[in-house]
């Protein structure tokens, strides 16, 4: 029986003290998981993980810890009063609810009502730590164990005194058989889909996908809740309902802007208009394969608003390979969709980071959950958000039901993702209205994978956009390719003797190479034959707001006929609005040295143009496997093709097909290591074969927790840091310093935002050289954020280990 002397509280806001009612907590939790969990069809389950994730709090100990920590107790005047320091993070409040979720629903002593017990259960016991393994690799059943934990840790029984009898009285009604009709019916949904495709392995991922899905509601209901109690003016913006046919109205005006002045604009406005059409089909998988610059972006974004108009979607997500395209992308659609007035933005970007993974009071409050109507985002946040671990990136997942995802350059997707990537929109498609484009002109074969029953893309009927793609590759064929590898190489002095003969002879010229080595020295060597103000050096070590002036300064140039050369990395390769009339590729696969291509003539103002491909002699990328392979099937495909066929559909599906099939033992995320003992992350989030005492075929035997600690998007793992790039950049750093006088969720998340345009992603190795310099500083205490200290960082490279100011005046 709750003690009626005693307040029961869930937070306390750190502005004014003031009280969230744990009763009131998990009622507003649950109506919002019931909300976002409907997406799925499974909106009672949401509404009792909601209810009962914080039943913990319930106990008496929790109490005494949360008002001692809250100076709502007084040491000196209150016998409760704890050290609150000491007991962090060690009061067990999760384990409560789930323990009621699996103890009432077992009770039917069914294999399948156990399954959706453990599910609900799951959720609810790892909302603080990140779905957690169901049985470990050693074959124990942590689940199990967790299910039995002792009341003298989990409080269940005190719990269900204390508690309110409204929140017993109405998790007991939603524990029937509605909840458990409704997931009967996503279980045979998932069973038929598994079905066709004829494996056991991909019906386990569901199961698991299933799982993360309902644990993304809850993660995002919770957060959203406590951030609202924080900030209450921010709740005012949520769940906004979009008007697109406001959008299709401005898309249709903005195109109509443009007549038609040259052949290329008028190839661009019939893949436009087709995009159009098609935007009427049903909802599923489909592919946009259209020749570099045949306005991909403006043709897609047409498509995704008059497809989400049709079918009333929610938001539409844009998920680009690099941070160097998201500004220029993001810009393109404000420009078309944003108008002066809009009481609220119809684009976020978000793309770093900076979001510590060990997340903080304060980093929970900002985490960003991609609310807005049109999100932009990088293939590593997107990735991260389907299967990373513990709750940073998880929250997000659900906000890709009823929506429109465009994968820009799909042929980007890290390879050992790609069983993974597939199974997962496979899931998302078929389950949660939502639709996918794949866009780009080099389309790699997803749907025609060596391994298909480990998972592979279930296009729909008809699934290219373009009817005529092949014959669109002819049309804007706008450069030549002229094969230049030697089988001893180029010396450096021959690269850079060619580098600046096509320069002087063209007026610019783009030398893109695999290593960011390799531009810089290339850059320092051409310091004294070329004006500064003509020279440029692209890399990852400079931040995204650094390069997007490069890029401004240098197209700005290019218009108006002044000379540039440019040595980048491949990072402008991907969508980068830019065009040179003479490109120079070091040897790549194929699909690079294409997209390569895209920046030379992009504009058809030359009547040909020469990409030129050198094998530099000495090149260290043997950790760069994806470029270490793709040069030598690109090797394969200079032998067997002519080379002015190189740049055709028919080449590049060759090209994959030999890139796919020597990878095919990498593409279910080999992890074959001390920490897993598992031959693959695929196997880890389906049917996880190491277990050797699964008691009952249903049971869920996902090892969640092990795979999130092992899946990283990128081959080497990276922290986030804001560098001080300019004022804006460090003003945004002095402020986020300040903030941790007195904190405020909207200044800290807006701040966070701004900040992501002044963020570099450091590799280990480099981080740990600053560390012993002393180069970066934490901002706050223990928030995970870092700034890099000033002399660190080079207006013409970036990022450096080094004091730049020595080393640039060693340079003169």
């Amino acid at each position: 029986m709750q003690n009626p002397s005693r307040a029961y509280i869930a937070h306390v806001r750190e502005s004014d003290q003031s009280q969230q009612a744990l009763e009131t907590h998990l009622q507003e939790v649950a109506e919002i998981c019931k909300q976002l969990a409907q997406k799925l069809g499974n909106e009672q389950a949401g509404e009792l993980i909601g209810l009962l994730h914080d039943f913990g709090k319930y106990s008496e100990q929790f109490q005494n810890y949360i008002q001692s920590a809250t100076g709502l107790l007084e040491p000196d005047l209150d016998d409760a009063y704890v050290d609150a320091k000491s007991l962090k993070g060690k009061i067990d409040h999760s384990s409560a609810g789930a323990q009621w979720i699996w103890q009432t629903l077992s009770q039917f002593n069914d294999p399948k009502v156990n399954l959706f017990a453990q599910i609900m259960a799951l959720c609810v016991a790892s909302h603080h730590s990140g779905l957690i393994d169901c049985l470990k690799l050693d074959g124990s059943n942590s689940f199990k164990e967790r299910m039995q934990k002792l009341d003298n840790y989990t409080h269940l029984e005190e719990c269900q005194q204390n508690a309110a009898p409204e929140i017993i009285q109405h998790a007991q009604q939603l524990a029937d058989k509605a909840l458990l009709s409704a997931m009967q019916k996503q279980f045979d949904q998932l069973m038929t889909l598994a079905k066709s495709q004829n494996s056991t392995m991909i019906f386990q991922f569901y199961l698991g996908f299933w799982t993360r899905f309902l644990f993304s509601c809850l993660i995002d209901a919770d957060r959203i809740n406590s951030a609202d109690f924080e900030n209450i003016e921010q709740a005012d913006y949520r769940n906004r309902q979009v008007d697109w046919t406001i959008a299709v109205d401005r898309v249709e005006h903005f195109l109509s802007q443009f007549p038609a002045k040259q052949p290329i604009d008028l190839i661009r406005q019939r893949i436009s208009e087709n995009c159009k059409q098609r935007a009427s089909d049903p909802q599923g998988i489909y592919t946009l394969t259209v020749p570099t610059g045949g306005g991909k972006t403006l043709a897609s974004l047409r498509y995704a608003i008059h497809h989400a108009k049709t079918h009333h979607l929610e938001r539409i997500i844009y998920v680009i390979p690099y941070t160097s395209i998201i500004e220029q992308n993001a810009d393109v659609i404000r420009k078309v969709i944003e108008k002066e007035g809009d009481l609220l933005p119809w684009v976020l970007e978000h793309h770093s980071n900076l979001e510590p993974e060990q997340q903080t009071w304060h980093s929970k409050l900002a985490a960003e959950n991609w609310d807005s109507p049109i999100v932009l985002t990088t293939m590593v946040q997107f990735l991260e958000t389907l299967f990373s671990g513990g709750t940073r990136g998880v929250r997000r997942l659900h906000q890709l039901a009823n929506s429109v995802i465009i994968f820009d350059e799909i042929q980007t997707l890290p390879i050992r993702c790609t069983h993974l990537f597939c199974n997962a929109l496979n899931f998302l498609s078929s389950q949660t209205k939502t639709t996918v484009l794949l866009c780009t002109a080099t389309q790699p074969l997803l749907d025609k994978l060596k391994v298909a029953e480990k998972g592979q893309l279930l296009l729909s009927q008809s699934p290219e956009l373009m009817d005529d793609a092949p014959a669109l590759f002819e049309q804007l064929k706008r450069v030549l390719i002229s094969d230049k590898t030697k089988n001893v190489g180029w010396t450096e002095q021959e690269i850079v003797d060619l580098a600046l003969q096509e320069f002087n002879e063209n007026g610019n010229c783009l030398v893109i190479v695999n290593t960011k080595v390799w531009a810089r020295q290339l850059y320092l060597r051409c310091m004294e034959s070329v004006d500064k103000d003509s020279l440029f050096h692209l890399s990852t070590s400079q931040c995204p707001a650094h390069r997007q002036a490069s890029f401004h300064k240098m197209r700005a140039r290019l218009d108006t006929g002044l000379p540039v050369l440019c040595f980048s990395t491949q990072l402008i390769e991907a969508g980068v609005d830019i065009d040179f009339s003479s490109v120079i590729r070091f040897l790549a696969g194929l699909d690079s040295i294409a997209q390569a291509a895209g920046r030379c003539n992009r504009n058809g103002r030359l009547s040909t143009a020469t990409v030129h491909i050198v094998n530099p002699a000495i090149e260290h990328i043997d950790q760069l496997t994806d470029i270490k392979i793709g040069k030598e099937k690109t090797q394969w495909i200079l032998s067997e093709v002519a080379t002015e066929n190189l740049l055709e559909m028919n080449a590049m599906s060759r090209y994959f097909k030999y890139y796919f099939y020597d990878r095919a033992d990498e593409m279910s995320y080999p992890v074959n290591d001390k920490d897993t003992g598992s031959s693959s992350l695929l196997s880890l989030l389906s049917d996880n074969k190491t277990n050797i005492n699964a008691e009952q075929v249903m049971q869920l035997r996902h090892a969640f927790m092990t795979a999130g600690k092992a899946f990283k998007a990128i081959d080497a793992p990276t922290q986030s840091i804001i560098v001080p790039y300019n004022n804006e950049a460090k003003q945004i750093i002095t402020t986020l310093c300040g903030i941790k006088k007195q904190f405020d969720v909207k200044t800290y998340r807006e701040s966070l935002k701004k900040a992501q345009k002044f963020s570099v992603n450091v590799f280990s190795t480099d981080w740990k050289k600053l560390l012993e310099q002393k180069a970066i500083i934490e901002i706050g205490e223990g928030e995970g954020v870092y700034c890099l200290d000033d002399p660190f960082y080079s207006l013409d490279f970036g990022l450096s280990t080094e004091i730049v100011a020595k080393r640039e005046l060693n340079l003169l």
